[in-house]
């Protein structure tokens, strides 16, 4: 039965495995935040971190229908994951347009420009986002996610779903309102875990591009003033892995690092990234940007990546490799918030 639901005879264990580790994560930390003592709220909130970071990466999945045969069974799961971790205000058709838009372009396809945003905004709002930046609080994410939700209301296109926002802002606050009732620490705790997820899809999201960002409510079309072939995809994508010599370190993210495999053939699904890029590409492909080298940059140019008019530089090196040292990384690009 669940061979015929599953789009790949191999996919049915590692997704039931994943999926139901995912919703467990979820549901156990919410409840060891509402009922346990302060040890087991910790666990919860690092559970519940977790789930939501997982969620993001299986709506990607979702997105690009790798899970399932059917794009109904795909779309249902996948609005799922967006309630998880809170991206729900936006459709799933409407993310996942945009995501294919990333892949198709060749470009990082956003709705709301928050670098004009911010250069157009009072002085002391500007400071206070780069100051909050500063402090490792990732206010432009919370800015995107906030336009999502005001997006119907303030974009004629998108006026039809303010039903479905206030709907959804009414039972998640009812929700979240119970959890502050019965345990106002596991609130905080759920607070907390929604930041760690939003930190670490951001991280992974900065240093797997050096696309040019457009920021599209609905239609248009990119600039046709470079080439963006396929050369240009893979020269422009990195494949910023947990672990180079420790591969299962890359199931934390579902293994979304494999970012070059996952140009290279998008409806490859994450339990095969690996394999393929061992195939295409191998671990001393200059693209490989493991984690540990881009923690100091993405320290470093917290606040500059902010305003800045591109993503850095990633020179060659006289070994081929590829130095990112300077890599700023781009912010604002989540998967979870060009709708």
């Amino acid at each position: 039965m669940l061979q015929q639901k599953f789009r790949y005879a191999d996919g049915v264990l590692p997704n039931v495995i994943a999926l139901s580790y995912t919703l467990g994560a979820y549901l156990g930390g919410v409840i060891l935040l509402a009922l346990a003592p302060l040890p087991g709220q910790i666990i919860g909130t690092l559970l519940v971190a977790h789930a939501l970071i997982l969620s993001g990466y299986f709506f990607h999945e979702f997105a690009h229908n790798s899970i399932f045969k059917d794009a109904a069974d795909n779309g249902r799961w996948g609005t799922l994951m967006t309630w998880i971790n809170g991206s729900c205000y936006a459709t799933f058709n409407d993310l996942r347009r945009k995501h294919v838009r990333h892949h198709v372009d060749r470009a990082d396809v956003i709705t709301f420009d928050f670098k004009e945003f911010l250069l157009k905004s009072p002085a002391w709002f500007r400071r206070l986002v780069l100051a909050l930046e500063w402090a490792y609080i990732p206010a432009v994410e919370l800015i995107m996610h906030g336009y999502v939700i005001l997006q119907p209301f303030i974009a004629t296109e998108k006026k039809q779903n303010r039903g479905r926002v206030l709907a959804i802002i009414a039972v998640r606050t009812a929700v979240f309102a119970a959890l502050g009732w019965l345990a106002p620490v596991g609130l905080l705790g759920y607070a907390v875990a929604y930041l760690i997820m939003l930190h670490v899809l951001r991280f992974a999201d900065a240093y797997q591009h050096t696309y040019d960002a457009f920021a599209i409510l609905q239609g248009g079309t990119i600039p046709e003033d470079k080439v963006r072939d396929h050369a240009y995809e893979q020269r422009n994508t990195y494949s910023n892995l947990v672990s180079v010599a420790h591969p299962l370190w890359n199931l934390l993210l579902l293994n979304f690092s494999y970012h070059n495999a996952h140009h290279e053939r998008p409806i490859e699904p994450w339990y095969r990234l690996p394999q393929l890029h061992q195939k295409l590409f191998a671990d001393a492909y200059p693209q490989v940007l493991p984690m540990s080298t881009l923690l100091a940059a993405h320290h470093r140019y917290r606040v500059k990546r902010i305003l800045s008019d591109d993503y850095g530089d990633v020179p060659e090196l006289p070994t081929g490799q590829l130095d990112p040292s300077a890599f700023y990384g781009a912010v604002g690009v989540s998967f979870l918030t060009a709708v």
